[in-house]
């Protein structure tokens, strides 16, 4: 099983430039008693996951509503669809983790333990 627990900050969006994104880069926690949350753009998100061999799949998830800059909007709609879907992760290193959803959204995050952080 790919190890994802930690905070991890995304470096690369299928539909999304990240590196544009300054303060609204998403950022993702995952705890190892099955919560995630973070901040998919805009919106803090909040909801469960779970992992089995090289997927993850995420349980009901939610986000508040508000509005912010186009550029960000379109990174959360991307962060969004994967957490809609079962993502298969690979892990080229310790501090990086690639996902793909069935639809071909991609993303790539690296631990960020100082991500989310003011």
């Amino acid at each position: 099983m790919v190890d994802v627990d930690g905070t991890w900050r995304f470096t690369a969006l299928t539909g999304a430039d990240v590196s544009a994104l300054g303060q609204h880069v998403p950022w993702l926690t995952f705890d190892g008693d099955g919560q995630v949350y973070g901040m998919a753009g805009v919106n803090r998100v909040r909801g469960t996951w779970t992992a089995q061999d090289d997927t993850i799949t995420f349980g009901p998830v939610v986000s508040t509503l508000m509005a912010g800059p186009p550029e960000a909007t379109d990174a959360e709609r991307a962060v969004l669809a994967l957490l809609g879907s079962t993502l298969t992760v690979r892990a080229p290193d310790a501090d990086r983790r690639q996902v793909t959803s069935p639809d071909g959204g991609t993303a790539e995050l690296v631990r960020d333990e100082s991500a989310g952080r003011v």
